[in-house]
């Protein structure tokens, strides 16, 4: 379901910055060449831009990919800083991924 991302198995962040412009296409290439992973299962793939108020998440939904995009009004996620690296989060400790966000920065995408 579109924003539910409860169910994904694994999440990966794309550590560094990652130039939003880019479309699916762009971001699934990223996600098989530079960090080695199949975009095609079932994980939530999460890119930041350049100034940190801004994140793209990629997911494949059985037969297509969902892109979220997410602005924040104020302050900023946070982020690790290498340049060509993606880290796989602990699911069994899910404050993982809101410990990289600022408080109720994820609730849009489970809404």
């Amino acid at each position: 379901m579109l924003n539910d991302f409860t169910g994904a198995e694994c999440v990966f962040i794309a550590c560094g910055n990652t130039d939003l412009r880019r479309g699916i296409d762009r971001l699934v290439s990223i996600v098989q060449s530079q960090f080695q992973l199949d975009p095609f299962t079932n994980t939530l793939f999460l890119f930041y831009g350049r100034r940190r108020d801004r994140i793209k998440a990629l997911y494949w939904e059985k037969n297509s990919f969902a892109l979220l995009y997410k602005r924040m009004e104020s302050g900023a996620f946070q982020w690790p800083r290498s340049e060509d690296e993606a880290r796989k989060l602990d699911k069994t400790r899910p404050n993982r991924v809101e410990a990289l966000l600022p408080e109720h920065a994820l609730e849009s995408f489970r809404t």
